[in-house]
């Protein structure tokens, strides 16, 4: 079996706005990604709640989503290799971490849904699909699974990294020579912010753009310390977050959009997101880093990115952009890394960072 496949990277994260496209080329021996394609296809205002409301639907209704969803998703790709011109002889495998409708670290328990056959029979090609499993058989979390893509690009480095990535929810891992690589959920990344951009405008907007909002807000530091009490922040490493966690029910129940100003509690919220990630660098990463290399939605947010270095100053804060990945695209590479890892039967969790017993393969095959 070859050493460079190409593989096409399916992402649907937590912030459920569309689903990311990456076509990589990998290299296993050289240990490099290259992305020349990239793409993310937004869903519609009517898809993106459905899916940010699942775990309230009725078991009907979810059935039908994985079906909606592997149809729409078929439709993507083909939209995305046409757009691209590629050639499905140049395609090894398409691999999908599905959409995430429940997860539980506590119980060991995970959902992606998805429906992979229609991809698969759509373009005749392998598809790799639902990752975390094997990880929780073999005792780990299920997540976080990234760190894998951190190991491989950057585990040859002298002075040891942090790579954190700032979707919905905001995960870090440490790599680098001599160490062995981990990582952990840290708590919420962007979805706090998102969901009050939402509830405030009733969801004519649904992010703060740039921070521009957080950036002119009174930042509420009492309210911070209330919401670090949170056991979640406190407990060791391997663990991993569920969306609902920190989500719709924890601005509702905190804030009060009715009496707020929007920009006092984006400012609020913004801050508690970059103190929670500081927090967990200083309580679990062992290694002195010399670097932090940011992926993910919130690398744009200009106000969050300037609290995270503010708060882990002298620790430098980077792109994963510099090292030429656009920082949207690392997860769908992520996930493109794994189903070529699957092609070739390479292990591809990391027990110090799930907290499973053994290296496994992960992902399983429709025609494989």
């Amino acid at each position: 079996m070859k050493n460079k496949i190409k593989s096409i990277g399916l992402m649907s994260g937590t912030s459920s706005d569309g689903l990311s496209i990456a076509y990589t080329e990998i290299d296993f021996d050289k240990k490099k990604i290259f992305i020349p394609f990239f793409k993310t296809y937004p869903y519609d205002k009517r898809l993106r709640k459905e899916i940010m409301m699942a775990r309230e639907l009725p078991l009907s209704d979810i059935a039908g989503l994985n079906y909606k969803l592997g149809m729409l998703w078929s439709d993507m790709i083909e939209k995305f290799i046409t757009e691209n011109k590629i050639k499905l002889n140049g395609i090894d495998v398409i691999s999908s971490h599905g959409q995430t409708v429940y997860h539980s670290s506590k119980e060991r328990v995970t959902l992606q849904i998805g429906e992979p056959e229609f991809i698969s029979r759509r373009f005749n090609l392998p598809v790799a699909y639902d990752f975390r499993c094997g990880d929780i058989i073999a005792g780990g979390e299920g997540a976080p699974l990234i760190p894998f893509m951190d190991e491989f690009l950057f585990g040859e480095r002298k002075k040891p990294v942090g790579l954190l990535n700032i979707g919905g929810i905001s995960n870090i891992s440490v790599v680098g020579k001599g160490v062995k690589t981990y990582g952990f959920d840290i708590g919420p990344g962007n979805t706090l912010m998102d969901w009050s951009v939402v509830i405030k405008t009733n969801g004519r907007r649904d992010y703060d753009k740039n921070g521009e909002l957080a950036s002119r807000g009174r930042i509420d530091f009492k309210r911070i310390n209330k919401f670090m009490k949170n056991k979640f922040f406190k407990k060791r490493p391997p663990k991993s977050l569920d969306r609902e966690e920190f989500g719709k029910d924890f601005v509702i129940k905190n804030f009060d959009f009715k009496k707020e100003r929007i920009e006092d509690i984006l400012a609020t919220l913004n801050y508690f997101t970059a103190v929670v990630i500081s927090d967990a660098i200083k309580r679990f990463v062992k290694e002195n880093m010399d670097e932090l290399v940011i992926s993910g939605g919130g690398v744009y947010n200009r106000t969050l990115v300037k609290n995270i270095s503010e708060l882990i100053s002298p620790v430098r804060v980077s792109s994963i952009s510099d090292y030429g990945i656009e920082p949207l695209a690392k997860e769908a590479a992520g996930f493109a890394l794994l189903g070529a890892a699957k092609i070739l039967n390479i292990p591809s969790n990391c027990p110090c960072v799930t907290g499973a017993k053994k290296r496994v393969v992960l992902g399983k095959l429709v025609n494989g």
